[in-house]
């Protein structure tokens, strides 16, 4: 007994005990997060990683360097992730055909499969969010009113009440998003291209994003009542044109009077009677 009380009063025992119980700690924590990290990144399919490497080599390493270390022309893509070259590569953005066209959505020259190899392969690299599968994205039972209110808080102010696009500062724009797909909506908000922010799962949430992208949807479809909806872009936008021209008319009125009246007096005088010409 007096060797075990010996023991513990070693000068050792307490880091010995801090250690045992950090490694306590650790497996723990490593028990009950361990699932849902498998689950967050499978492992990745190495023949479709060996692939997508040959085809970043080809199209992609000119720019963004062999290794996807980055270049003066282009970023770095280690970290970025498999969403977000999947919203460049999939809208055309990526590969840019020239300087500054970004945030131009264009035709792309990669298939659905090539895109996915290329993704695979940055996201070998390490790090960025996983593109969403149809499930994530799908928008059966999806709240439409409760994504009215969430575009109107996050996403009208710059892509416009109904998604049809705006003007931003410095000469940038926010596209239109009449032809993104819901996979392309999804990955937007989680890697936050060009000027967007991101909207990650901890600011909006997945059921929320898919009501996002349920009401954009929606809109699409809607009938306009009112007749002309001068691209959705506005009540206030609209009324200015109504304004705008129903005050052109009302000037051209005014100027077509005036030109009458200016005409008037150089013909009176030939219908007057000659006794009055004579008198003057």
């Amino acid at each position: 007994m007096s060797s075990i009380i010996a023991r513990r009063r070693h000068p050792a025992a307490g880091y010995a005990a801090v250690a045992g119980g950090l490694v306590v700690v650790g497996v723990l924590y490593g028990t009950l997060t361990g699932g849902g990290a498998s689950a967050a990144a499978p492992p990745q399919n190495q023949t479709q990683i060996a692939q997508g490497k040959a085809l970043f080599e080809d199209s992609c390493s000119s720019c963004h360097g062999l290794d996807a270390q980055g270049t003066s022309q282009a970023p770095s893509l280690v970290g970025a992730g498999a969403a977000a070259v999947y919203f460049q590569m999939s809208t055309g953005r990526m590969p840019a055909k020239e300087v500054g066209a970004e945030n131009q959505r264009k035709p792309t020259d990669f298939t659905e499969q090539e895109i996915y190899d290329i993704a695979a392969y940055v996201a070998s690299l390490g790090g960025g969010p996983a593109i969403p599968s149809a499930a994530d994205v799908s928008t059966e039972g999806a709240n439409t009113a409760l994504g009215s209110e969430l575009f109107s808080t996050n996403c009208a102010q710059c892509h416009g009440f109904a998604g049809a696009g705006g003007a931003l500062t410095y000469g940038k724009n926010a596209p239109s998003l009449n032809a993104s797909t819901p996979t392309q909506i999804y990955t937007a908000m989680l890697t936050g291209p060009e000027a967007m922010p991101v909207f990650g799962d901890g600011t909006v949430t997945p059921a929320e994003k898919r009501d996002i992208i349920a009401f954009i949807i929606q809109t699409r479809d809607e009938a306009n009542p009112g007749g002309l909806s001068l691209a959705r872009t506005g009540t206030v936008t609209e009324g200015l044109v109504v304004w705008i021209g129903g005050l052109g008319f009302l000037i051209l009125i005014a100027m077509w009077l005036t030109a009458r009246r200016r005409h008037r007096p150089e013909s009176e005088p030939q219908n007057r009677p000659e006794s009055e010409l004579q008198k003057k």
